[in-house]
């Protein structure tokens, strides 16, 4: 097997630590950094003199100046391939550029990101010639913009219901297309949008095919007023509608019925764009609750020399420092061509949405009563933070993913085995290879040999917990086999693991690099963080993989049902 064909974290599963996956941390070559800055700092220059996050929230719109600025700058082409007009960034600095634009004003990250994470991200990646020909050159220089339509009001993470129908004509030349489309980001304005539609009857006991389509809104597409939403809300969000519209059999994108694949192509390598921007959000949060920390005081000192506020400010900068570094190691493993990076993106939309979530509610929490007054930029902060554990696949939906896709592989194996055992002689090749595996993470523990020996500690640590992730993966296995697809709390655990875990080897590798590049002193700040992601996440895990299923599990579940019977809450005082 290549290390193309490998998954870091699928293989975690299984007790492999696959090293050769994250070590080295990757680095961006010199002229693609300088190029970076020079953009970077582009980008900064535009947004301090430019844009005005109050008044973008208050108006609930995005100044149109403000988008053909940003048009100028490239904004709306950055992962665009130059040869089709774009700027042609690898993963690593388009994502480096919205984590930027995310530090300032969140509904222009949100309309970039839908624009080209999401909006054109198929055509650039399963597009044809002619498709791309056609549309990327006008997206790339924002003359036209791209949304991303999937949701529906009876289908959000669950894809297989959606009733929108493209059916097929006669002379097979279009498709006619039919139905609605909810909570479309950039929906009031854009002109090319990638639908998700079903070719296939309606029918509860089928699968359904799903197509995905380039359709212009010179089609005939329709769409709704901009909802009025908690946050972003510069960013336009509506619904959009499609009676008849006539689409051309051309502008199916991949294969017709097979637009599922498509739809998580896109999704696995636009979460990146999010995580990236939760890393920008987070930081700029840290500034501002440093300072705020240095100008209050209380009991005649500053706060910042209180106990429990060192503690919130360590947490948070320890939590934006491995985020910021599975983000990095993530789209390093894209632009390594790495093909199966599904869970790892996964687990940083997660980890980001929840730490950005952390950082703005700690934050405002240190700047206390100001905090609360729509006068200062935390409230609006917080609002505009809360969609991301909701935006491109909720967070529960995305830890079932993280422990069903990690567990497959385990699964898988353990069917071999039973096999093999049934059928010696044929099974002896899965038979084997099954014995090796288990040879090299549950006898000799696997060993992640490349982190630097000063962080020895955190190494055994991870090393520990990888072969309790495998243990615990096959022990559930093992108990529930195909029933585990309904054992959520199970599920959960697993999930928040492999998140943690994830974290433990994008910090060891990043500080390993840092250390080898400056040596101990010089890497001082990334060893520190390092050590003390090390120490939360050690009591998460201990926690979480102490005890896998708990007695407690059903009696929630109890209450919850009865919960629903009696339609909320059942009690009262009097």
């Amino acid at each position: 097997m290549t290390t193309t064909d490998r998954s870091f974290m699928k293989s975690l599963f299984g007790g492999v630590i696959e090293q050769d996956l994250v070590f080295p941390y990757p680095e961006l070559k010199a002229d693609e950094r300088e190029n970076l800055s020079l953009m970077l700092d582009n980008v900064q220059k535009f947004c301090e003199t430019r844009v005005d996050s109050k008044k973008i929230d208050k108006e609930h719109t995005i100044p149109e100046e403000v988008l053909a600025g940003m048009k100028e700058l490239g904004l709306f082409g950055l992962s665009i391939p130059e040869e089709y007009g774009g700027l042609g960034l690898s993963t690593t600095s388009y994502a480096r550029v919205m984590q930027e634009v995310a530090a300032y004003d969140a509904s222009l990250a949100v309309t970039m990101g839908a624009h080209q994470s999401i909006g054109c991200k198929a055509i650039v990646l399963l597009g044809t010639e002619a498709q791309k020909r056609k549309y990327l050159p006008r997206l790339a220089s924002g003359e036209q913009v791209a949304a991303f339509a999937l949701t529906e009001p009876g289908a959000g993470s669950d894809a297989a219901s959606i009733t929108t129908r493209a059916e097929l004509s006669p002379d097979g030349e279009h498709y006619v297309l039919n139905g609605s489309k909810i909570w479309i980001t950039n929906g009031g304005f854009a002109d090319v949008f990638t639908v998700f539609a079903r070719t296939t009857e309606l029918d509860p006991s089928a699968k359904p095919k799903i197509t995905a389509l380039i359709v212009e809104r010179a089609h005939g597409v329709k769409n709704g007023p901009n909802e009025e939403k908690m946050g972003i809300r510069g960013s336009s969000t509506t619904e959009i509608f499609f009676d008849d519209v006539r689409v051309p059999a051309g502008n199916v994108i991949g294969e017709a019925g097979r637009g599922f694949k498509v739809a998580m192509e896109v999704l696995n390598n636009g979460r990146l764009g999010l995580a990236a921007g939760c890393v920008g959000a987070s930081k700029r949060l840290i500034d501002m609750a440093t300072e705020r920390v240095n100008e209050r005081k209380a009991f005649g000192r500053s706060i910042g020399d209180f106990g429990m506020i060192k503690e919130k400010i360590a947490r948070m900068v320890c939590e934006t420092y491995a985020l910021e570094s599975m983000t990095y190691l993530t789209t390093g493993l894209v632009d390594a061509k790495v093909a199966d990076y599904s869970v790892e993106s996964a687990i940083c939309k997660v980890f980001g949405s929840e730490t950005l979530w952390n950082v703005v509610n700690e934050t405002l929490q240190i700047a206390a009563g100001i905090g609360y007054m729509v006068e200062y930029p935390y409230e609006r902060l917080m609002r505009d933070s809360r969609i991301n554990m909701i935006f491109e696949g909720t967070n529960e939906i995305l830890r079932a993913f993280i422990a069903l896709a990690g567990m497959q592989g385990p699964g898988r194996q353990l069917a071999e085995v039973a096999r093999a055992m049934r059928e010696p002689i044929k099974g002896f090749g899965p038979l084997s290879e099954y014995v090796i595996q288990r040879a090299r993470s549950v006898i000799g523990r696997e060993r992640l040999s490349r982190a630097h020996p000063v962080l020895a500690r955190e190494t055994v640590l991870f090393e520990q917990q990888t072969a309790a992730l495998a243990a615990a993966t096959e022990r559930v296995l093992r108990k529930h086999g195909k029933d585990i697809a309904e054992k959520q709390f199970v599920q959960k655990r697993i999930a928040e693991v492999a998140i943690d875990l994830y974290a433990m080897a994008a910090t060891l590798s990043r500080t390993t690099r840092a250390i080898e590049a400056r040596g101990e002193e010089g890497a001082r700040r990334e060893i520190e963080l390092c050590q003390g992601f090390a120490v939360i996440a050690e009591k998460r895990l201990a926690d979480r993989l102490g005890e896998m299923e708990r007695d407690s599990d059903e009696l929630l579940k109890s209450i919850a049902t009865r919960a629903y019977e009696d339609r909320g809450y059942p009690l009262d005082i009097v």
